[in-house]
């Protein structure tokens, strides 16, 4: 009964992903639910990734070839155009899936106003062994576009996109981005379509050396001051003020994590807005030591 449901094609953009690989796979393959295609785009890897990948020996996965080497949202692109279902979903080749993630999200498709579904996540920090979840406060759900600048907690690996909300609204991953890609196509998205939402973990986002969000903040930062610029004609006064809050936010947080506290404390006070909220004094005068244990997911 369940090969009745709509196929999901499930994007994988591999890039020397060796390391995880076999685990990402395992998990789409152990799903409960069975209508999928694996895309696996290999952005010209030179380890065994290929190698992993045909050692499972499943029509399932489609293997293509980048015939350059892309961004990742340019390879997302490229690989959405091989699939062949109504249903677009990603994993990265270090994540993992929890085996009824699909089984529970299309489910919610049966609303047909529905074009994204969306699960809370697991953030596991590989070399330390802590894990936590990334939402305790309940995800936003239906005509999301007023709330998702105040409260963004949608994860890539965790959603499923109808495709012909992707198709005949002509909204694809912006390749000009390096970090902010899944956010501007997710609020393209709230426009148009109602939001659905598993609350509960659906999927494991893993931190690992190679992805630490330290390493690229200041280009993450500079990326949404720049989509700030471009798309403010879309929102409205409050939206301004989220969006506004949120970088500056971040900004606070990657000099007090990256330099010294004569540059947080000026950072911090010629900016009254920071003012308004008792955490932030708090990250001011906490010691470096313990904030980074306190932040080990970031």
């Amino acid at each position: 009964m369940q090969e009745k449901k709509g196929l999901v094609s499930i994007i994988l953009n591999c890039f020397n992903g060796e390391a995880y690989l076999q685990e990402a796979i395992n998990s789409v393959i152990h799903q409960t639910y069975n209508n999928w295609e694996l895309i696996f785009w290999d952005n010209q890897s030179t380890d065994k990734s290929k190698k992993i990948l045909n050692s499972f020996k499943l029509n399932k996965l489609k293997y293509f070839y980048s015939e350059k080497h892309t961004s990742l949202y340019e390879a997302r692109n490229l690989a959405e155009k091989k699939s062949n279902g109504e249903y677009i979903a990603f994993i990265d080749a270090d994540d993992i899936w929890e085996k009824n993630k699909l089984e529970q999200q299309i489910k919610l498709f049966e609303n047909k106003l529905v074009g994204v579904v969306y699960g809370n996540l697991w953030i596991y920090n590989e070399k330390l062994k802590k894990k936590k979840i990334f939402s305790r406060k309940n995800l936003i759900k239906g005509n999301i576009n007023n709330k998702i600048l105040s409260n963004y907690k949608i994860g890539i690996i965790s959603s499923v996109i109808r495709k012909d909300v992707l198709t005949n609204n002509n909204i694809y991953f912006d390749r000009k981005y390096n970090h902010i890609g899944d956010f501007d196509l997710f609020f393209k998205l709230s426009r148009i379509c109602q939001f659905d939402a598993i609350q509960t973990p659906v999927a494991t986002y893993r931190i690992h050396g190679n992805n630490l969000s330290l390493k690229n903040s200041e280009k993450e930062i500079s990326e949404l001051k720049s989509w700030f610029r471009e798309n403010q004609f879309l929102l409205n006064l409050e939206q301004k003020k989220h969006l506004r809050n949120r970088i500056l936010s971040r900004e606070f947080i990657n000099i007090k994590l990256n330099k010294s506290f004569i540059e947080t404390f000026k950072f911090f006070f010629n900016h009254n807005s920071l003012w308004k909220h008792i955490k932030n004094f708090l990250l001011l005068i906490i010691p470096l030591f313990f904030l980074k244990k306190f932040m080990w997911y970031k």
